[in-house]
């Protein structure tokens, strides 16, 4: 027998008792290996329909012609530039500079560059330690970054923005994710969200050990959220011995799109205020509104509006550059503006933050910083920019009518308006005898739709039982960002694929 030396054993150990550190073990390959909390999160957005795409994906590869459609469509997750959108020039520019100084030196660069992306590019390199996007920053993020983001705040809102309540993060998300951490002490400790809601929250929940409190949005009324049922919801919490710590809110919504109403925000904030809650403001997709008779207000704005200072109401806004018109998910930029905690608090919100050594990566923190200080009226890039802009925005308005419209035009199917966002979030009203076929599978009738779907056409969408809905109640969730011209195309085979799914369940 072999044998090798191992400080974890005796002076000589067998082989077989060294490699089976490394090798998995019955009890290394159960699920009560894995962390109880981690077992119970969950993430549709990138569940098993879209495990299947990919597999599918795979056999349209190395089996051309195999299926009844020649790609995947990937409509379950908000990343635009997969889907063909193309990013914006002066962004990219100016990162390009950034990640190569190098090209600031060359004669050439002026003929390839616009003279306001140099020029922004060698402010922003000032700011950095070493001139170079390969460093760590402040825990927070850099600071003229930092400063120059407040500033587009204070453009957007009216009311004065500190740099030092900013934190720059890798998108949204992580910054989700530090303030669920910060506020959950144990099971008992629990954080209000919408329903349906964008299970980035749920997960996080459960991750950290919390309770999820739901409250459902009216699908009857545009998906309108009404303080009697935040009411009613945060009484049953505590009566139950939950001690709720904050309310989410995500506006515009996802996966519903609908842009609250500006009195609606301010009873919103009222309740918060009244009832002692963290104020949680998503506010990424900002930038995507659709519809003339509403607009996007922050939260941090309609507070101020209303009368609330820092002291009277804490406040969390999170914003990310992987939505608006920019769509530079895999940049991984974005920040949240904390206000409103005690100094104790803040001081451990920073130590979560210094635990990662930089908040976020350097491109991210760069990119953040122009989508809140874009070209303005007079630069070089400015007609270009807006341009671009517009062309987006434009489009995807389209997009959201035209598949809106679809829906509606199907039997069974009701779609509330698209207001903003990058999604529609149709309910399906299944005949009976498909949802007794899914129970047979088993899975959600939404579920088994959505798998019938991609297999027969390619489009992925995701279950509406992935984020939540009201009890009896089937939708999906499908984003409007497929380029404009494959719309119809898709609309036309989501008909087809409805109309044979109708009739061979009918009841």
């Amino acid at each position: 027998m072999a044998f090798v030396q191992c400080r974890r054993f005796s002076k000589y150990t067998p082989i077989h008792s060294f490699l089976s550190l490394f090798l998995p073990s019955r009890s290394t390959s159960t699920a009560s290996y894995v962390a109880a909390k981690v077992l119970k999160c969950e993430y549709a957005v990138r569940g098993e329909i879209v495990t299947q795409a990919e597999k599918l994906q795979e056999q349209l590869k190395k089996q051309p012609g195999s299926l009844p459609f020649d790609e995947i469509l990937y409509c379950n997750i908000g990343n635009p530039q997969s889907l063909g959108q193309h990013p914006v020039t002066f962004f990219r520019e100016v990162l390009a500079l950034c990640d190569h100084p190098y090209l600031l030196k060359r004669i050439e660069t002026r003929g390839l560059f616009s003279g306001d992306s140099i020029e922004r590019a060698n402010k922003i390199l000032d700011q950095i330690p070493g001139r170079s996007t390969g460093v760590y920053s402040h825990s927070q993020g850099i600071k003229g970054l930092r400063e120059t983001i407040a500033s587009g705040i204070e453009a957007r809102d009216g009311f004065p923005t500190n740099a030092n309540d900013l934190f720059l993060t890798d998108g949204a998300s992580p910054g989700i994710h530090m303030m669920v951490q910060l506020l959950l002490r144990s099971e008992q400790d629990g954080i209000m969200c919408p329903i349906p809601q964008y299970p980035l929250y749920s997960a996080t929940i459960a991750l950290h050990g919390g309770t999820l409190v739901p409250y459902y949005l009216d699908e009857a009324r545009g998906w309108g959220l009404e303080i009697s049922e935040l009411q009613k919801q945060l009484d049953n919490a505590r009566s139950n011995g939950i001690t709720v710590r904050a309310l989410v809110v995500i506006n515009p919504g996802n996966p519903t799109g609908q842009i609250l109403a500006k009195e609606n925000q301010k009873q919103i904030v009222e309740f918060c205020y009244r009832e002692g809650l963290v104020l949680l403001a998503d506010e990424v997709y900002q930038e995507n509104v659709y519809v003339s008779d509403k607009k996007f207000h922050s939260f941090k704005k309609i507070a101020r509006a209303c009368g609330y200072g820092e002291k009277d109401i804490a406040l969390v806004s999170f914003q990310s550059v992987s939505k608006g018109y920019y769509g530079e998910c895999g940049r991984r930029g974005g920040y949240m503006e904390v206000t409103g905690f005690s100094t104790k608090i803040r001081e451990q919100l920073y130590k979560l933050a210094s635990a990662n050594m930089c908040s976020s990566n350097i491109s991210g923190q760069i990119l953040a910083s122009l989508v809140m200080n874009p070209p303005k009226a007079g630069d070089e890039s400015y007609e270009a920019y807006s341009a671009e802009k517009d062309g987006i925005l434009s489009s995807l308005t389209r997009r959201a009518k035209i598949l809106e419209d679809a829906f509606n035009s199907l039997e069974g199917v009701t779609c509330n308006k698209a207001e903003g966002s990058m999604y529609l979030f149709p309910r399906l009203h299944l005949p009976n005898k498909a949802i007794e076929a899914a129970a047979l599978v088993p899975t959600a009738p939404d579920a088994f739709y959505a798998r019938r779907l991609l297999e027969a056409t390619g489009i992925v969408v995701v279950p509406g039982s992935g984020f939540g809905q009201a009890p009896g109640t089937w939708h999906f969730r499908g984003t409007i960002l497929p380029p404009e011209d494959k719309i119809p195309p898709i609309v036309e085979r989501i008909r087809t694929f409805h109309e044979k799914f109708m009739d061979e369940y009918r009841d």
